[in-house]
């Protein structure tokens, strides 16, 4: 970033972010590529605020065409439909994303992420994936690890009125504050594979329920071959079945994957719990940004909202020897 100096519009827009976070910070972001594969209320609310903290490029991977469904939780597609019949979501949320911000290049690419090369990925500082099954995840983040530059992985997830971010920021080093100026501090994380792998009864006590109960739906799915959202009350006795084997397998009692909790996800369908979708987005935006500019302790490596209770819980599910 040496010798490239923000712009004076860049400098005028930015003015009071660059108070916040600093200069060099917001270089850092002019320059950053975003990867976003996916588009729902949660992924959009991400992008949205990312556009508006002046990043130098956002990408939209999302092909499917426009369903009621997505109309009800997509605020960035136009309600008129002769304007978006027949056109992609990542067409239409490019299109309303680039008024939110015109120094910001917005883009749509076609295709599937997970069939693309892994060259691809190299033009992008940060890649954020949803809406898709736990294996096409576990690829594309193995795709990033192999990469020469890090690119640090997100991928989020909001069912009902619960949600799920997870990070993987390989080997990462930033800048913590201290009580007497600041600390070059260094976290090692793992791929999202080795973190879901991890042995149950070698987790804290107190790890959140939504963990547990996140794992047990997402190998349901992949069992069924089904994305998120695909899924209704009618798959309860099999999810609770499936429930049984896993702490069973893994010697963990049933009371720390709640019937009611399974249920409260299931019964939602595709349908995404509104309040929850800016909260989710919102962090990960911090996040982010927070990634990109190397300032502030960054989240390792799973955060949890539960709108019942109203609380955001990070958990770090790593290998003690690997942190």
């Amino acid at each position: 970033m040496d010798g490239e100096e923000l712009t004076a519009q860049q400098t005028a827009l930015y003015d009071r972010q660059i108070r916040v976070w600093g200069v060099d910070a917001q270089k850092r972001l002019s320059k950053a590529q975003i990867l976003v594969s996916g588009l729902n209320g949660t992924s959009v609310e991400f992008c949205k605020n990312i556009v508006l903290a002046g990043v130098g490029s956002l990408t939209l991977m999302d092909d499917r065409l426009v369903t009621e469904d997505a109309l009800q939780a997509n605020f960035l597609i136009p309600r008129d439909e002769t304007v978006y019949s027949g056109r992609s979501l990542s067409e239409l949320c490019c299109e309303s994303l680039r008024d939110f911000n015109p120094m910001v290049r917005v883009l749509a690419e076609k295709g599937d992420l997970a069939q693309c090369e892994m060259e691809f990925l190299d033009k992008f500082d940060v890649v954020v994936v949803t809406g898709c099954s736990l294996k096409t995840k576990i690829e594309i983040n193995e795709k990033c690890r192999k990469r020469a530059k890090r690119i640090a992985f997100y991928a989020i997830e909001c069912r009902d009125s619960c949600g799920e971010i997870f990070v993987d920021l390989q080997n990462y080093t930033y800048a913590q504050k201290k009580s007497v100026g600041t600390a070059e501090c260094h976290l090692s994380y793992p791929s999202l594979e080795d973190a879901i792998l991890l042995p149950w009864r070698n987790l804290p006590r107190k790890v959140s329920k939504l963990y547990y109960a996140m794992r047990v739906i997402e190998k349901f799915e992949l069992s069924e071959g089904r994305n998120p959202g695909e899924l209704s009350n009618f798959d309860l006795p099999a999810v609770l079945k499936l429930r049984k084997e896993l702490c069973d397998a893994q010697s963990l009692n049933e009371s720390h994957v709640p019937e009611t909790l399974l249920e409260r996800i299931l019964v939602a369908g595709p349908m995404l719990y509104p309040p929850v979708c800016p909260i989710l987005g919102g962090i990960l935006g911090q996040e982010v940004i927070k990634a990109i500019s190397g300032k502030g302790d960054p989240l390792k490596n799973f955060f949890y909202f539960d709108a019942a209770d109203g609380k955001g819980v990070i958990e770090d599910i790593s290998n003690p020897s690997s942190i």
